[in-house]
């Protein structure tokens, strides 16, 4: 078995790391505030100086990397795609290089056209309305979508954690009759108004970016409906597992980082008058840690090498990504014990990687369906 990354992806790899620590990593503490009370903190850059990163990454062939050809990417492949995320979530920065949901990859050419594209050429924003207020489970879902002649009608509320923009539109997912429907809805349509989502200020400007999305008796053209009806959950399938292995890379960087900074912390920080970095419990932390990383991007990286020879990769992308998450909260632990504090402290990079790592990606409910995937594909034969 061949452990290497080809050339190539290597050239790639560092060609990102040298973006990353040039580029990004010098606005982090501009990011997380330099007052003492952290009131300059923010959540996202400011829009001149992303735009500013956007067009570097243009420069450099870097844009668009993970989003297949056939919709106007580079077409990257599994590993590479993992390769360049470890890197990217290695900085508290909140910066990709066009990232677009897989959802919107199932755009006919006329919503290609309109919504897609200005999506990857940050254009425009996607708001993804999946989550409603209060509900943690999707068959609860409330917001609904009536047929009525050449449109839809939807009522009911949604919230999203997506990124507030200028230019936007939905992606509501709305129940009907025969399942749940995908919409693409324009900011200035009737009955669709959009609170909250201003920048704000603070260390705990985080919490406040959530976009409630209201829709009373909305009406949206048929010819907006992504994908069939009643089929929203099947947007997006043929990439998910690949998505998942990715995910999975971010963690691995998250980890690295985390690894880091706890390392930095080990030796420079003392105790009685000595060094914490000569006590037992503090070098057990860092070896638990160290080995969960490797552990986690050999896992990562054989998945994303399947995935590339074109093989079946669903056990493995769940595996993934229920290892990659649970690893995440461990060394957050680990860290916690080496910093002295629970890994929420503000003001520090490791509150601001664990938080969003944990929050986004670690709910009970995503790990029991990743076991959930697992087991079936177990259950069914196939060779463990």
């Amino acid at each position: 078995m061949d452990f290497e990354i080809p050339e190539d992806l290597k050239m790639m790899q560092s060609l990102v790391r040298d973006f990353v620590t040039d580029q990004i990593k010098p606005l982090e503490r501009d990011l997380m505030g330099r007052a003492a009370d952290l009131s300059d903190a923010r959540t996202f850059l400011p829009e001149e100086t992303e735009a500013k990163l956007v067009k570097m990454a243009r420069d450099i062939g870097l844009w668009g990397t993970g989003i297949p050809e056939e919709f106007g990417g580079a077409g990257l492949g599994t590993l590479g795609s993992c390769l360049i995320e470890e890197e990217l979530a290695q900085t508290v920065i909140p910066f990709n290089f066009g990232d677009v949901s897989p959802v919107l990859f199932d755009c006919n050419d006329k919503q290609r056209e309109k919504y897609f594209l200005p999506v990857l050429n940050r254009q425009k924003y996607a708001y993804m309305a999946l989550m409603e207020p209060d509900k943690s489970s999707l068959p609860e879902m409330k917001t609904t979508a009536e047929k009525a002649s050449l449109h839809y009608v939807l009522t009911g509320t949604k919230v999203s954690l997506s990124r507030p923009g200028k230019d936007y539109f939905a992606v509501v997912f709305a129940a009907m009759g025969n399942g749940t429907t995908c919409f693409l809805i324009d900011k200035d349509t009737p009955g669709f108004t959009v609170k909250g989502g201003e920048e704000t200020s603070g260390w705990h400007s985080q919490t406040k970016q959530a976009l409630v999305m209201t829709f009373e008796n909305c009406k949206v053209p048929a010819e907006n409906v992504l994908g069939a009806e009643g089929k929203a959950f099947h947007l997006g399938k043929k990439w998910l597992p690949a998505r998942r292995i990715v995910r999975g890379a971010r963690s691995v960087g998250v980890a690295a980082r985390l690894l880091e900074e706890a390392t930095i912390k080990a030796q420079s920080a003392e105790s009685f008058g000595k060094s914490i970095a000569g006590r037992p419990s503090i070098q057990a932390a860092l070896a638990d840690i160290a080995m969960s990383i490797h552990a986690g991007r050999l896992m990562v990286y054989e998945a994303a090498w399947k995935a590339d020879k074109g093989e079946t990769i669903k056990r493995e992308a769940s595996m993934v990504k229920l290892f990659t998450t649970r690893m995440l909260y461990q060394i957050a632990d680990n860290v916690a014990h080496i910093f002295n504090g629970p890994a929420y402290v503000a003001g520090l990079s490791m509150e601001r990687l664990c938080r969003p790592a944990l929050a986004t990606s670690a709910t009970d409910l995503a790990l029991e369906l990743q076991r959930n995937i697992i087991a079936k594909d177990i259950l069914k034969g196939l060779k463990v």
